[in-house]
């Protein structure tokens, strides 16, 4: 029985569930993925493929339990595009069937290698939105993003990006920021401004390796300052440099014609919005993911035993997202912030960020400080004029692309 409590409280905001047809499995092996070893949750299950039955289930379910006329379905993995055409023609078939009055989307995240001509023509018939993961020029992405024979990917990516151009399929690109790029931003970027990609989101990758059982393996946020960072993870330094210089160049040049998901979500808390991102939020716990088995765990970066719900065939989503145990998942965000960032000024801008990376000590021995922070702290300062400038105009009901012209203005530069 759901309490009247957790009942209420979807009627808030919409409910999300990320899903995963495939479960970890994926034609590429990326030395930095957080989500191969995932598959090991299943050892007894030889296929990791979500079945007719549980699609439709889920689809009614998930449908169901909004109660907000849009519905987003969020296709992830592993690589999705493993499953075929038909599974997802079947799930359109059911989002139809279940649908009716609601306005239903539907976005996929691809590795981009296993785009066909019949793909994107599925992609563009049905206005799915893509998300191609690519980290930047071929020297950067094929440093990290080879195949299960090691051989390099970004020559198929690239093809499948030319064909999403061709048939007009809208896409946005999904990078992570590691070792090797972060030290490179503006080629970074510019690479994205020459293949004609408007949306840009980039995650710093940040994990720590843990012996359990003489094995290794992620370390979560439980393990406290344990674990040793993995040779991908990027420091504080870098990544604060990094946001720093590209901002610069953003700033000047491109405000309004490429959008930045962290500049984006970065304006938004400034000026008393929701970011529309979790890990900027001041609580998180919204973005579920179900597995290809119906398992509901409380986060994508938080698929370990401990933070799975249950399954969505012996409970309900609302049940699931609502109850007790992942509003506490979610009120954590900000209940467990250490002194050091409830006194910082630009708390409101980060929220403290993902709590996935909360395992460094502040500078008085507290824990819980996240170990982006010297980085975040560098990005605020050197961007907070800016952000006030745009607030101003947003606020005066005009466009913040206005900052460019307003930096050509020798009062305004001079006063920065």
């Amino acid at each position: 029985m759901i309490k009247a409590m957790s009942v209420a409280l979807p009627f808030a905001k919409p409910l999300y569930v990320m899903t995963k047809p495939i479960g970890a499995r994926c034609n590429l092996a990326c030395s930095y993925c957080y989500y191969q070893e995932k598959e090991k949750l299943y050892p007894e299950i030889p296929r990791h493929f979500m079945s007719e039955e549980l699609l439709e289930y889920f689809t009614k379910e998930y449908i169901q339990s909004q109660t907000m006329p849009q519905v987003l379905f969020t296709w992830h993995g592993g690589e999705p595009l493993m499953r075929s055409i038909d599974f997802y023609q079947k799930a359109l078939a059911f989002q139809r069937k279940y649908g009716k009055g609601r306005i239903v989307d539907n976005c996929i995240q691809t590795n981009g290698t296993l785009l066909t001509d019949e793909w994107c023509r599925f992609f563009k018939e049905n206005h799915w939105l893509v998300g191609v993961s690519i980290d930047g020029p071929q020297e950067f992405h094929d440093a990290y993003r080879c195949n299960q024979q090691g051989r390099p990917s970004f020559k198929e990516v690239m093809k499948g990006i030319e064909l999403l151009e061709r048939y007009g399929v809208e896409w946005n690109a999904m990078a992570v920021i590691n070792r090797l790029n972060v030290e490179h931003p503006l080629e970074f970027y510019r690479f994205f401004k020459s293949i004609g990609c408007h949306y840009i989101q980039f995650t710093p990758i940040v994990e720590r390796l843990v012996l359990k059982d003489g094995k290794k393996r992620l370390a979560h946020v439980n393990e406290g300052t344990n674990g040793v960072l993995t040779e991908y993870s990027i420091t504080p330094t870098q990544w604060g440099s990094f946001l720093c210089t590209l901002f610069d160049e953003w700033i000047q040049k491109d405000v309004g014609d490429f959008f930045i998901q962290l500049f984006d979500a970065t304006l938004a808390n400034w000026i008393g919005e929701e970011p529309g991102v979790c890990s900027m939020s001041k609580s998180c716990g919204r973005a579920a993911i179900m597995e290809f088995n119906g398992d509901i765990y409380a986060c994508d970066h938080f698929v370990f035993p401990e933070y799975r719900l249950g399954n969505i065939y012996r409970q309900s989503l609302v049940e699931m997202l609502y109850d007790k145990r992942q509003r506490d998942f979610g009120e954590a965000k900000w209940k467990f912030l250490p002194r050091q960032c409830k006194q910082c000024r630009f708390l409101f801008a980060c929220n403290g960020e993902c709590p996935k990376n909360r395992f460094s000590m502040t500078a008085d021995g507290e824990k819980g400080l996240n170990y982006l922070c010297e980085g975040y702290s560098q990005f605020f300062h050197h961007v907070a004029p800016y952000m006030e400038l745009m607030k101003a105009e947003l606020l005066a009901g005009r466009p913040p692309a206005n900052v460019m012209r307003l930096l050509n203005s020798t009062e305004i530069r001079n006063g920065l």
